[in-house]
């Protein structure tokens, strides 16, 4: 996904370090500093900004070294309290939001993606993405959030989807999908397509009607606020979420009156038409709920009792 990139690079420059970095200490000290209190808050900030500069593989540094991970859940379960009520201040919001990023180098390194998760990270961050305050600091909060979630998705890893819908991540990405900003809504959407992307994810969603039409209402809404605002980034990941629901055959069937009917009349073909693969997704959804329509069972031909449809 063009909008999460590695937080970190495969190496260090190969010109002169800037200036303004000279002076910054190495990747080993600045991570033993982490568990130093009165040093952390620095700490977090010149990690998170100049992670992508140092030689050292981030990810597995923070990983291996001794109390780091627990320094970083420290400064993100410090901030609960401050959730509800609104309280949280934009610098408690951005130390947090540092710690963070952090952990997302862990999350995208493919040593320590799967140890990351069998420690149960992750679902630290759920309380985040469960907020519904839209000021500026909580945004940020869910951002970053669905940043380190996003970098465990990139990869398509059966065991970490397996993970996220035992810990029942889709009803938290569907309540950003609702209520968060453009880009946050944008990356949420990434999320949920690359989980029913995978086979267990879309059994996961069309296992009950509940499932589904939970998604298939965000979904909707989303698009009807696109005609207003339009975002092609996120159209894309709408079109391609409906596109993987037409592979289910109840779904397929469902999507029949359930689909928006800006999807039907032409009313993005501005935006497709400069998105020739996006287009091609919709046209291909299209004709499976034409085929479903016509008897043909959608994609698949045969009876199914997903959804009891």
């Amino acid at each position: 996904m063009a909008n999460l990139p590695p937080p970190h690079s495969g190496g260090p420059s190969s010109g002169a370090p800037a200036a303004e970095d000279e002076n910054i200490p190495t990747a080993e000290q600045l991570v033993l500093d982490l568990c130093n209190p009165e040093l952390r808050e620095q700490t977090l900030s010149l990690l998170s900004k100049h992670r992508d500069k140092f030689q050292q593989d981030i990810g597995l540094l923070l990983w291996h070294s001794f109390g780091t991970m627990a320094a970083l859940l420290l400064e993100i379960m410090n901030i609960y309290p401050w959730l509800s009520p609104a309280t949280l201040s934009q610098a408690q919001s951005n130390r947090v939001c540092n710690a963070l990023a952090l952990l997302q180098c862990v999350a995208s390194h493919p040593d320590t993606r799967m140890p990351f998760i069998k420690a149960g990270i992750p679902v630290y961050l759920y309380p985040f993405l469960n907020t519904t305050y839209k000021t500026r600091q909580y945004e940020f909060l869910r951002l970053t959030s669905l940043g380190v979630i996003g970098a465990l998705v990139k990869v398509d890893d059966q065991d970490v989807i397996a993970y996220l819908l035992s810990t029942e991540i889709i009803p938290l990405c569907l309540r950003t999908m609702e209520l968060g900003s453009d880009i946050s809504k944008t990356v949420a959407t990434f999320i949920v397509e690359k989980i029913i992307l995978d086979d267990a994810g879309l059994k996961y969603i069309c296992t009950t009607c509940e499932r589904f039409f939970a998604l298939s209402n965000v979904l909707a809404q989303m698009l009807e606020a696109l005609v207003e605002q339009p975002s092609p980034r996120l159209l894309k990941h709408i079109i391609r979420c409906y596109l993987r629901l037409t592979d289910n055959p109840s779904a397929c069937h469902a999507l029949r009156t359930q689909l928006p009917s800006v999807l039907r009349d032409g009313t993005f073909n501005y935006f497709l038409e400069k998105d020739p693969p996006t287009r091609l997704w919709l046209h291909q959804m299209l004709h499976n709920i034409a085929m479903a329509n016509s008897g043909g069972g959608g994609p698949h031909s045969g009876p199914s009792r997903v959804m009891g449809m």
